[in-house]
């Protein structure tokens, strides 16, 4: 990450000097825990300031179970939130592959059918309705993942601020269980951690450091090129404004292993797969 998270206080003075200008040490710790580090504000951001713009990228790294790289894949986008009457839109979605571990990936095959794709963030983008318009193909559930990451970082970032305590880590009780995904998967979450870390500061403004943590979750993919089945488990951070309570950055990162059983292919076979994904604040 591109800033220290700092969790401790008197790291946090040191950096924020600005914050005791004219108290002494003591006081300014004090008021510093009072204000900062008691309780996180409530609730989601009114976009007074307009809508937010974000460009999410997310690199997939295959592997064999031997260590063997065997391709990537690099999947971004434009996110816009905070829209009227609640909206989210995506644009310039691209899809890039390679099969050169150190090189660049090539330049990326514009996905024609999230371009100003428009819907309201809600559990309502897990039915298939919702995407009735994507295309027939395996790559389409990496557009997917995009608005699923993004969704799920923004529920981790907002819906459980009243909960946290500082560096206690807070169990999820309404994720876990088996759901289906919009009707070519099904997914298991066994265990969902959310812990408040700290307070640190970026684009400018003093933020919330909230990490998540997801393991030993379930994923079955079947659609009518290609089924899957397999473990992952993802984990990351996201940075919220204790003032505006937008999001200024975060990253996820994911592995799983899944047997893969392609049409036309006699023999199934296994790929383990990393993800790393970052979103950043483009306005």
């Amino acid at each position: 990450m591109k800033k220290n998270l700092i969790s401790a206080i008197a790291v946090l003075m040191l950096m924020t000097g600005f914050i005791f200008t004219s108290t002494t040490y003591g006081q300014s710790e004090k008021s510093v825990v009072n204000k900062y580090m008691k309780e996180l504000p409530h609730g989601r951001p009114d976009f007074s300031g307009g809508p937010q713009k974000y460009r999410m990228t997310a690199i997939y790294t295959n592997r064999d179970l031997y260590g063997n790289f065997t391709g990537k894949m690099k999947i971004s986008g434009d996110y816009t939130c905070g829209l009227e009457n609640g909206m989210a839109s995506w644009n310039n979605v691209s899809i890039s592959n390679s099969s050169d571990f150190r090189g660049p990936f090539p330049e990326g095959v514009k996905q024609e059918y999230m371009e100003n794709f428009k819907y309201v963030p809600s559990p309502d983008m897990i039915k298939e309705e919702a995407f009735r318009n994507f295309p027939v193909n395996p790559e389409n559930v990496y557009s997917r993942n995009l608005i699923w990451d993004m969704y799920s970082i923004e529920i981790f970032a907002w819906n459980y601020l009243d909960s946290l305590k500082l560096n206690q880590p807070y169990i999820v009780p309404d994720i876990s269980g088996q759901f289906d995904m919009a009707e070519i998967g099904k997914y298991y979450h066994n265990r969902i951690l959310v812990t408040w870390k700290g307070i640190t500061e970026t684009n400018g403004s003093l933020c919330a450091v909230i990490d998540f943590t997801a393991d030993d979750n379930l994923v079955e993919i079947n659609m009518p090129m290609v089924k899957t089945k397999g473990t992952e488990q993802y984990w990351g951070t996201v940075l919220v404004s204790l003032t505006t309570r937008n999001i200024e950055y975060a990253v996820m990162y994911g592995g799983n292993i899944q047997e893969i059983e392609v049409s036309g292919m006699s023999d199934k076979f296994l790929v383990k797969t990393i993800r790393d994904l970052q979103v950043n604040r483009i306005n």
